[in-house]
């Protein structure tokens, strides 16, 4: 089936920017925008329906990640669950220490949430990546200190879809007295998680990268766990998060983690076949042209991020318009510099400007991956009318 936002437009493959609502999602969220209305935290008839789906919705996120319904915190999205993370445990344990760690190639929230802390005496460590943009444990065991409070770091990179080793992380975090918080909003809903196997203290869900509206998230926060709230106000959300629930796209997240519980195993290795047929074709045709960028193996199913020798990826995408994609992460779109994320993973700046990224999801085809290949490649040649670099030629 086709999603009714992309029947008539290009081949959309920026899942990672954003998601499609799922129209089982909107089924689900519809009737709290129309006939539930009540605030959850009323006392009359009205109040009970929202306050039973919001008990439900909670579950069901907390069934995504192995949590308890307790541990979830639904926030107003990802850049909140993070600042919500990273201040409000740092806050809250400051009379241990003042030392927060974090790594290069984080999404700007966590970055920002961070450097936010040095105005409140905070030292701010950041960790290198690799060349496939992997935190080392060993660096972080040499960085970290009994002064350290918070280790933050990603479960996925939303560039190249590189994984972090988040139970090794946590180990070394856990030995030193440190929390550790992971942001897992391109994680969650495409790979399996589990917060007692991964060791993680606190972690970031974020709707819009799974197929719910956006403006809705949630931190889990594990029990015992201290944070501060960054929002004051009422008593909703155990505290943490003052302010009348957004009920219907509350529901929308947890009916969106529901279908991704349900679906995981399948769309896993769903996503995982169109990526790697998208890369295949785009081989096939190119050949020598592409460089992989991130992990090659321990990565996100649905993501490729690769380098055309001897074009700019963004001129590249403009010359295609049959398809939507993007060169990095939507945060940094129309900033015409190199990738910060490719950068620290020691590529040159040719690679780094000669990259696109190509996010698939729920509603991409095996057939739409042919066509994209084969309308990235015709462009591409049209750009390079004479030999191009081959592999071999690219840094």
């Amino acid at each position: 089936m086709t999603h009714p936002g992309l029947a008539d437009g290009p081949i959309y493959l920026d899942y990672n920017a954003t998601t499609p609502v799922d129209p089982r999602v909107v089924d689900a969220a519809l009737p709290y925008l129309t006939h539930h209305f009540g605030n959850p935290s009323s006392s009359h008839t009205y109040a009970a329906k929202p306050r039973a789906a919001i008990t439900q919705a909670r579950r069901q996120v907390a069934d995504l990640i192995g949590a308890r319904p307790t541990e979830i915190i639904f926030t107003g999205g990802g850049s909140e669950a993070d600042t919500l993370a990273i201040r409000g445990a740092a806050l809250a344990a400051r009379d241990r220490g003042t030392h927060v760690i974090t790594q290069a190639t984080e999404h700007p929230a966590v970055l920002e949430a961070c450097r936010s802390l040095t105005a409140d005496g905070f030292a701010v460590t950041q960790l290198p990546v690799d060349h496939t943009g992997r935190v080392d444990p060993a660096d972080l065991e040499a960085a970290i200190t009994d002064r350290t409070v918070l280790v933050s770091i990603m479960t996925a990179n939303s560039e190249t879809g590189t994984l972090q080793p988040i139970r090794e992380l946590a180990t070394v975090a856990h030995r030193h007295g440190a929390l550790l918080h992971t942001d897992a909003a391109q994680a969650a809903g495409k790979i399996p998680l589990d917060v007692t196997d991964l060791g993680t203290d606190l972690l970031t869900i974020v709707g819009h990268k799974m197929y719910a509206p956006k403006g809705i998230g949630a931190l889990y926060v594990r029990d015992a766990t201290s944070i501060r709230p960054i929002i004051h106000g009422g008593s909703q959300e155990q505290g943490l998060r003052a302010g009348t629930e957004n009920v219907a796209l509350i529901v929308a997240l947890g009916t969106a983690a529901a279908i991704a519980t349900a679906e995981l195993a399948g769309s896993a290795s769903e996503l995982s076949a169109v990526r790697d047929l998208l890369h295949q074709e785009l081989d096939r045709l190119l050949p020598g042209a592409s460089q992989l960028n991130g992990h090659p193996t321990g990565r996100l199913p649905n993501t490729l991020n690769l380098s055309l020798a001897g074009i700019d990826g963004k001129a590249l995408l403009a010359a295609t318009p049959q398809i939507a994609a993007s060169t990095g992460s939507a945060c940094h779109e129309g900033i015409d510099t190199p990738s910060a994320v490719l950068t620290a993973m020691g590529l040159d700046t040719a690679r780094t400007l000669g990259a696109i990224r190509l996010s698939v999801g729920r509603w991409t085809t095996p057939d739409q991956a042919r066509h994209a290949a084969d309308v990235l490649a015709t462009s591409y040649k049209a750009m390079t009318p004479t030999q191009p670099a081959t592999h071999e030629q690219l840094p």
